[in-house]
């Protein structure tokens, strides 16, 4: 294994010398989560990690240098081409290196551990960025890498668009929100609940709705007895996880749903959790068409982020 990573960094080091330099997208070092501060000098090959990293390179017209990506990676639809390196809390520093990288840009999560040291060794810039789950903290993400690559207009452009579109999901003064339980599906074995300090916690208050789930924090099983005590007048939850539950009617299946005020009334909003649970450019977006549909009085399968 060590005679096969020598290989791999040697032949890097070889390699990297013999292009011509770009000019570096930054005159300063950018400081990532970590404390690390990284120079950027050339940012003709990224490979990105992480949903809303890549979905922010993207969005600041740099889509076209990102040689690689992570299964995290879905949009915009133009990622999906690019090769895929697995899943970056999983991540493999011979895959990473194997792109010839001239910038890796992954969330504070990028592991194990030694994949970062192994591509730090290589001679690969590795800049390190906070996984937000506030507003506050994906616009600093997104200000953080607009620097590193040189977008720092691009960024505030974006920056602006999202706080508009924020603004615009706020309700109006006196509004009553709407109670709302945020479930996570993959399949009748794995139904859970959101709490507090979660991204759906987040975006249900940002949305101008209630959690109605704050006796803990994270992820818990769906059990019938706290849906019934909830009482939720509408139920969100990831389109591809009610598409593994067969719908809503599979839904309403699930431990004390249909007997809760959502369930009677079929009072379901469908989200793409990638649009809405990410904190990436897109923020703005899928927060306004929540706010919408949680206002909305039509039934079951009403759109609240998908597109």
């Amino acid at each position: 294994m060590m005679r096969r990573w020598m290989g791999w960094m040697m032949g890097w080091l070889v390699v990297l010398p013999m292009g011509v330099q770009a000019q570096p997208a930054t005159s300063e070092p950018v400081r990532g989560v970590d404390g690390v501060a990284t120079r950027v000098e050339d940012t003709r090959r990224l490979v990105t990690l992480g949903g809303a990293i890549t979905e922010i390179v993207y969005a600041l017209g740099l889509g076209d240098r990102v040689v690689a990506a992570d299964a995290s990676s879905l949009y915009p639809p133009d990622v999906l081409e690019k090769p895929r390196l697995g899943y970056y809390r999983q991540a493999s520093a011979e895959g990473i290196l194997a792109q010839r990288p001239t910038l890796v840009v992954a969330p504070e999560g990028l592991g194990p551990p030694a994949v970062i040291e192994q591509l730090r060794a290589a001679v690969v810039p590795v800049l390190l960025l906070e996984e937000a789950h506030t507003v506050e903290a994906a616009v600093h993400r997104i200000r953080t890498l607009a620097r590193a690559l040189g977008r720092d207009a691009t960024g505030e452009q974006i920056v602006a668009r999202m706080e508009a579109e924020l603004a615009a999901a706020r309700p109006q003064q006196g509004a009553v929100p709407p109670r709302v339980l945020f479930i996570y599906a993959r399949g009748a074995g794995l139904v859970n609940v959101a709490g507090r300090a979660t991204a759906a916690d987040a975006v249900i208050r940002l949305a101008g709705g209630e959690n109605v789930v704050t006796a803990y924090e994270g992820y818990r099983p769906l059990t019938a007895e706290a849906a019934v005590a909830a009482a939720p007048e509408v139920i969100v939850v990831p389109q591809r996880g009610l598409e593994s539950l067969g719908g809503v009617d599979g839904l309403l299946r699930q431990p004390g749903l249909a007997l809760t005020p959502a369930g009677r009334q079929r009072r379901v909003v469908a989200v793409d959790d990638a649009l809405l649970l990410s904190f990436g450019p897109r923020l703005g977006e899928g927060v306004l068409r929540l706010s919408r549909a949680l206002r909305s009085e039509r039934p079951a399968g009403e759109e609240g982020g998908r597109r």
